[in-house]
């Protein structure tokens, strides 16, 4: 098979032939058809995460159909269509993930892309914790991406404490916001898109935005106050300022919710304090979580955007998300 391999960390990708890998107990091998390219992978290609080793096979949001199946596996069958996500040991079902703690899974268990191979190859193994199923309305390459990007802004958003009608801001129309705007309009909410520039507006309502804030010539804390506040504002962007800004627009009893990756956020105590406002962090989720995303994605028709290039120019596809001019998602099939 081909595969794309970082050999030391902060080196190349290399595609090179490997032999195709055998499951091991508890995993099946997936013949993959679509792989997105998430800027979590640059971990995978430059190092720092804990039990992380090289040689790696980047790629965290698979898309495929389960080649073979080892021993003693249950519940999963060669023929069908799976995703693998950020988090392979995280199951939804045990106990630590019942009590919250699916980081603990998280970080004993195989992590796709980062301490096992992940899908920048044409085979995988991936634990049988880690799949999720793939409706039939939805192609490899649309749910590839929802992985990862759909099934943080998704989670985040449906534990983000809205309740339908009310006003939840995303913050930022990139590779979450665009999803984010989506989700927030088929959930029933009263969406409001905030980006940088007027010439946003169109596609803002075209995912689905009642409101669209140009955070360059508007305050968007004094835009969403005006609305009444925001419940929930999903917080999407890597800028610290950006957030700061739209802070300010948490209704009373609101919460950012941040799932974007910045330096730190500067806000006054006094304003939380006094309208019970909150700010919190969410990462991804499990596999049942995983699988709830594409299944709402697949019945509402919520889709990303995606570039994709095949595996033969997986360096360009790289640079292009690395660079920043990724406009939202890229994928490799």
């Amino acid at each position: 098979m081909r595969a794309a391999v970082v050999n030391a960390p902060g080196g190349p990708l290399e595609l090179v032939e490997r032999e195709i890998p055998e499951p091991v107990p508890g995993s099946v091998r997936i013949k993959v058809e679509a792989c997105g390219i998430c800027h979590g992978d640059t971990l995978a290609v430059e190092g720092g995460f804990p039990g992380q080793t090289h040689p790696r096979v980047p790629g965290h949001e698979i898309a495929g159909v389960i080649d073979a199946v080892a021993p003693g596996v249950r519940g999963w069958f060669a023929g069908e269509r799976v995703g693998v996500g950020w988090f392979g040991g995280a199951c939804g079902h045990c106990a630590n993930c019942q009590r919250g703690d699916a980081l603990h899974c998280q970080l004993v268990a195989r992590v796709t892309g980062l301490t096992c191979d992940g899908g920048y190859a044409e085979y995988v193994i991936a634990d049988a914790s880690a799949l999720a199923r793939i409706p039939d309305g939805l192609t490899s390459v649309e749910a590839a991406p929802l992985m990862c990007a759909g099934l943080t802004t998704f989670n985040a958003l449906r534990h983000a404490g809205a309740g339908p009608g009310d006003l939840v801001a995303v913050l930022g129309l990139g590779g979450l916001g665009h999803l984010g705007v989506q989700y927030a309009a088929k959930m029933g909410y009263e969406t409001v898109g905030i980006a940088r520039g007027r010439d946003k507006e169109p596609l803002a309502r075209q995912l689905g935005a009642h409101h669209y804030i140009d955070s360059q010539t508007q305050d968007p804390a004094k835009e969403l106050q005006q609305l009444g506040g925001a419940k929930v504002i999903l917080a999407t962007v890597t800028a610290a300022d950006a957030m700061a800004k739209a802070v300010g627009g948490i209704g009373v009893d609101g919460t950012m919710m941040v799932v974007g990756a910045a330096a730190p956020i500067q806000v006054s105590p006094i304003f939380l304090l006094s309208g019970r406002r909150a700010i919190k962090g969410w990462a991804s989720g499990t596999a049942a979580d995983a699988e709830d995303t594409l299944k709402y994605s697949a019945l509402t028709g919520v889709r990303s955007i995606n570039q994709v290039y095949p595996l033969e120019k997986v360096k360009e596809a790289y640079e292009r998300m690395h660079s920043g001019n990724a406009r939202f998602r890229v994928v490799l099939t």
